[in-house]
């Protein structure tokens, strides 16, 4: 029975390249490495770049693992992406998803435990020749929200400072009260329409305040007619305060 196929000699751990010296060894599977890109351009001008030939491209960066099931195809001298021997097998494999001629190619990573089960890990492009790692779609809500948080903080900042500028009372001596009051103070009136413009915006994008709690049992709120008073009832408009005050009083003498 044949066994598992080793790692070439020079990608296995102590390894030397032929210089003599230690050759660095590969990243580990699975860690972020979006801030890296490859791209062979010796290969690119030697080689076209399609569908039959980008997993051997692919092969050539450090995002490829060489511990995956396409390897073990390579060895056999069988297509690595020949899906009628990559289903059979368990394990680390890379399939090309999405495919868009010569420029685009969409290299998925993922872990079969079944002949129709798959769990997708990473995935990677090759956009005319260069190869990237997409980042996951956690870290892509985390960045946009950051970021979204940023400018929010960065808008109330300018928000108060404007609207500081705008309250501000100049307290100068009686020195130089004589001076114009439109130099003592400038307001630029179109920041303060920015700053409300800002302000209304993010007011409607906030949800609207919750309804206030219910007043508990047993208690009557006071209503606008006992918070008047006895006024309420001087002031009422049935009753001429002129043509019904009843007849003229008139003065007794002694």
């Amino acid at each position: 029975m044949a066994g598992t196929p080793m790692l070439p000699a020079n990608l296995a751990a102590g390894g030397g390249n032929m210089d003599g010296n230690a050759a660095a060894a590969p990243p580990t599977p699975g860690t972020d490495m979006t801030g890296i890109c490859f791209r062979d351009q010796l290969w690119l001008n030697t080689y076209p770049l399609d569908r039959n030939l980008v997993f051997d491209y692919f092969a050539l960066s450090p995002f490829y693992d060489y511990t995956c099931n396409n390897e073990q195809l390579r060895m056999r001298s069988i297509h690595p992406l020949d899906i009628s021997h990559l289903s059979k097998m368990t394990g680390i494999e890379f399939m090309v998803s999405e495919v868009m001629e010569p420029h685009l190619f969409v290299m998925r990573k993922q872990k079969r435990d079944a002949p129709e089960k798959v769990t997708p890990m990473l995935t990677y492009y090759v956009l005319d020749g260069s190869i990237y790692q997409a980042p996951q779609l956690c870290n892509v809500f985390a960045a946009r929200v950051g970021r979204a948080l940023y400018y929010i903080s960065k808008a109330f900042t300018t928000a108060a400072s404007k609207l500081e500028k705008v309250g501000y009372v100049d307290s100068e001596d009686d020195s130089t009260s004589h001076e114009p009051k439109a130099t003592k103070e400038t307001i630029d009136f179109k920041e303060v329409k920015r700053v409300d413009h800002i302000l209304a915006s993010l007011q409607r994008k906030l949800p609207a305040a919750p309804p206030p709690p219910p007043f508990p049992e047993g208690y009557t709120p006071p209503t606008a007619e006992g918070e008047q008073g006895p006024e309420a009832e001087q002031a009422d408009p049935s009753v001429d305060p002129i043509l019904d005050q009843g007849p003229a009083k008139r003065i007794k003498y002694a």
